[in-house]
């Protein structure tokens, strides 16, 4: 039994922020990072499983913005590389939340350098910059919304509506450290965010084909294929109705309680077999149990 949870754990690693050896989660003792344990982002980005499902339902909602499509489009490997995209995300979502003060600084540092080199002309001849503070906030909403959807439907839906507006006004000061502006901050400005936006998205060509490049992205290991196909099809059907419009997703309700079901069996495995992701590394250095 051992054998066989250790053998998940590393599976599931890989596909982590962690594999990329550049962040010491464990150190300096003490140190609560940007937010600490007590925050309700430690408990929503805590949870692979929902995280993994809610990330690639996120990175579907962003691609429905023509100009943020146009900047991973032009200055992304995402193509030949989704494993590598998977990694680095999750390495900023983990090491923001759970690491050292320091780190958390270094990462966002990082990134803003990385935004400020990336700029374009979009298929409809608007341009495009990666700070652009609008661009940054609808990334931002796009993931922050997804990751609590996918949090509230696989792990725990009695999450109350104080600690979801307290989930969205933590994570809105990454967002703006990182640049965005007039970020919603609360449960209730998170939905007239994503209606207010709807006109301006679109499904186009390339948009379907990011879809695609999703369905098909290899998985980590034989292994762990049919737990990737499972959680690639539960990030399609976490997305919002009016989101699966655009995409032209179909899914009866049959198939949509087969996935609910088949990610309700394999979650418990998962969160089993994980003993030491970020999560649990962060708070080894800060002494909660």
């Amino acid at each position: 039994m051992e054998f066989i949870r250790t053998r998940i754990e590393t599976q599931v690693m890989s596909m982590t922020g962690l594999a990329l050896g550049q962040l010491d989660m464990e150190n300096p003792k003490g140190d609560p990072g940007l937010f600490g344990p007590q925050a309700v982002c430690w408990q929503v980005h805590g949870d692979f499983p929902s995280m993994l499902i809610g990330g690639i339902c996120a990175l579907m909602l962003q691609m429905l913005h023509p100009r943020v499509l146009a900047g991973v489009w032009d200055h992304s490997n995402f193509r030949e590389d989704m494993m590598g995209r998977l990694r680095r995300t999750g390495q900023f979502i983990s090491g923001t939340t759970f690491g050292s003060t320091q780190d958390a600084n270094w990462l966002i540092d990082k990134v803003r350098g990385i935004h400020a080199q990336i700029s374009g002309t979009a298929p409809d001849g608007s341009t495009y910059a990666a700070d652009d503070p609008q661009l940054l906030t609808w990334v931002h909403v796009a993931e922050i919304s997804s990751f609590m959807a996918a949090h509230l439907r696989y792990l725990n839906p009695d999450l109350s509506l104080q600690d979801q507006d307290r989930y969205y006004a933590e994570t809105a000061v990454v967002a703006e450290r990182l640049g965005a502006r007039d970020v919603p901050r609360s449960l209730q400005e998170i939905a007239a965010y994503l209606q207010r936006m709807r006109p301006q998205l679109l499904c186009d060509e390339r948009t379907r084909e990011v879809l695609s490049i999703l369905r098909n992205a290899p998985a980590p290991s034989r292994m762990a294929r049919p737990m990737g196909n499972l959680m690639m099809q539960a990030g399609i059907e976490l997305l919002p109705a009016w989101a699966s419009g655009m995409f032209d997703i179909q899914m009866s309700d049959f198939k949509r309680r087969l996935i609910r079901a088949g990610v309700n069996r394999t979650a418990p495995v998962l969160r089993w077999a994980v003993r030491n992701a970020s999560v649990h590394r962060a708070r080894r250095r800060v002494g909660v149990a």
